[in-house]
């Protein structure tokens, strides 16, 4: 309907270009002969009087019977007036008789039906009557068509040619429109089609849980769907246009790997180790493969999924298998070295109760009593450690104590040289179920771990917050308190031994600081995150089911049958 509203509007405008141009031209030869032209003004004058009031008609008709009635009233118009100045300009020799030729094709054309045949045979019959009354002279004595100065085989065969024109245009414009009709039909029908099928496929990239992009020739990225969003924490917005390894901070060493190259023969799999949009760790699953459109390459699609809470767990269950095997049998040597150590201090004692008066002598024995001692502290320490006691779990605001673990955290700063503490805690409070003293140890523990790593100065940042990760098909709650330094760093290859009993970097120290906190936020169902970097600080971070998660405690403990992810 909109269609053929758009036809009419075109037909109306047509009409008015038509008259102004031919009778304005006509007019303005016959004037410059002195010849009268009040038919002429007549014709033009009712042509916009006509046409003026049917174009607003036409703004109000809604139906497609009024507007198909509508046209044909058009129609009607156009032969009326195209009558009267065939009449009026000689009949049957008038050259405005090809009018009729260019209304047959409009008609045939606008509604998209086979009713060429039909103008033209109403053409054939208002153009008959006009030659037929100029024929006998039944107007003349009213001054309208006067007798034709041809005879009547000529007229006749004026007549025919006049009609056999009309026949021919109305009969190929009909074919005509019924062609148009099919062909815009079929190419609605693929148009209809191909939106669906792009529909569809655009349904799927957007209700995909993998993150999907795509990129240009040049390696910028074209798309990048919710998925993709959610993950990396971009919107399309942030990363339209720029480079994928720039987005996804893949840099390969030149040393070990060569660069990926854009012209890809197929698909490529690797992990990918970047930054979210909020500076956490992402460790990434990715596929690359190549784009192709019209059989050449024209960029690459990339597929990825998150494995950061992959990889992190399967470290931690890493850690904690082999830090319970170590620990079950360090602690039966411990055992077997404490008993003799014991009997050495005592019969060291004895003997220097016994040992001559001799200066040397009792500085001997004081160093080696001393250095027993020592070790025997250090025993009990790793006993504390390798069989720790039962938790007291109560359900408290680690805010709290946060907060009260602080207080002696900034007390000690103070003795330090040039430390400073900053804290970012996220509003409101952070519900967990927790034995406190324990918890107090490992946030003392973690912020002199980092003084430790600053001996020159340097800033503590005490954050904390609370993101949802996937526990087999739930999600659940995790408190994060995180302890960042601006010391030198952790090397690379020294990262997976900072909870080793024993493993220390400094001068002094038994090395079990780390290692107790591993093993307590272990017992509370958590895991510690670390990120550090050379000369950039380090990054310790507590994760700990939020309270109402205790079906994610029983997961990470391995106690129950869902699939660990």
């Amino acid at each position: 309907m909109k269609d053929l509203r758009n036809r009419l509007q075109w037909l109306m405008a047509l009409r008015v270009a038509v008259v102004t141009l031919l009778l304005g031209l006509s007019l303005a030869f016959q004037a410059s002969n002195g010849e009268r032209v009040e038919t002429f003004y007549t014709l033009i004058i009712a042509t916009y009087v006509l046409t003026i009031p049917s174009a607003l008609l036409l703004q109000t008709l809604s139906t497609p019977s009024a507007i198909r009635t509508f046209f044909w009233s058009q129609v009607g118009i156009d032969f009326v007036l195209e009558t009267m100045l065939v009449a009026k300009t000689g009949g049957v020799e008038s050259p405005f008789a090809v009018l009729y030729v260019i209304t047959v094709a409009v008609a045939s054309l606008v509604p998209r039906r086979r009713v060429g045949v039909l103008t033209a045979c109403s053409c054939m019959i208002l153009f008959g009557i006009v030659t037929n009354v100029q024929l006998y002279g039944l107007l003349e004595p009213w001054g309208w068509l006067p007798k034709s100065r041809l005879t009547g085989p000529e007229t006749l065969q004026t007549f025919g040619a006049y009609g056999l024109a009309f026949l021919v245009v109305g009969f190929l414009s009909g074919a005509l429109a019924d062609q148009l009709q099919q062909a815009d039909q079929s190419l609605r029908e693929k148009e209809q089609g191909l939106t669906r099928l792009q529909a569809f496929h655009e349904n799927i990239v957007q209700s995909i849980s993998s993150g999907v992009f795509t990129t240009d020739a040049s390696g910028g990225i074209t798309s990048f769907n919710p998925a993709a969003q959610e993950a990396t924490g971009y919107t399309l917005s942030q990363v339209w246009g720029r480079p994928w390894r720039e987005v996804f901070n893949w840099h390969p060493n030149q040393e070990s790997d060569e660069p990926l190259p854009m012209a890809l023969p197929t698909k490529v799999r690797f992990d990918v180790e970047c930054k979210r949009a909020d500076g956490n760790r992402l460790i990434l699953g990715m596929t690359l493969a190549p784009l192709h459109e019209q059989g050449h390459q024209t960029g690459l699609v990339g597929v990825f999924k998150d494995l950061t809470q992959i990889r992190e767990l399967e470290e931690e269950m890493r850690r904690k298998e082999w830090l319970a095997s170590l620990g079950e049998m360090s602690a039966g040597m411990a055992h077997e070295i404490r008993n003799p150590l014991g009997a050495l201090a005592g019969a060291m004692q004895m003997l220097r109760k016994d040992a001559p008066r001799d200066e040397t002598n009792h500085r001997l024995m004081d160093i080696a009593i001393r250095e027993a001692t020592r070790l025997d502290t250090i025993i009990t320490e790793f006993l504390q450690y390798a069989r720790p006691p039962a938790l007291e779990l109560v359900e408290c605001d680690l805010h709290k104590i946060l907060a009260e673990t602080l207080v002696l955290v900034q007390h000690e700063a103070r003795t330090r040289s040039r430390i400073k503490i900053m804290t970012s805690l996220t509003p409101g409070s952070l519900t967990a179920r927790v034995d406190q003293d324990q918890l107090k140890q490992v946030f003392w523990n973690l912020s002199m771990n980092a003084f430790d790593a600053m001996p020159e100065g340097g800033q503590l940042t005490i954050s904390s917050g609370c993101r949802v990760i996937d526990v087999g098909a739930k999600k659940c709650d995790v408190i994060e308190i995180a302890f960042q330094d601006t010391g030198e760093g952790i090397p690379k290859e020294l990262l997976s031994k900072i909870f080793l009993p024993f493993f220390t970097t400094k001068k002094q120290g038994s090395g079990l600081g780390l290692a107790a906190v591993h093993r307590i936020v272990d017992l509370h169902g958590g895991w510690i995150k670390v990120e550090s970097q050379d000369h950039h600080g380090s990054r310790l971070v507590v994760c700990l089911p939020r309270s109402g998660n205790e079906e994610m405690r029983l997961w990470y403990e391995g106690r129950t049958p869902w699939k660990k992810s």
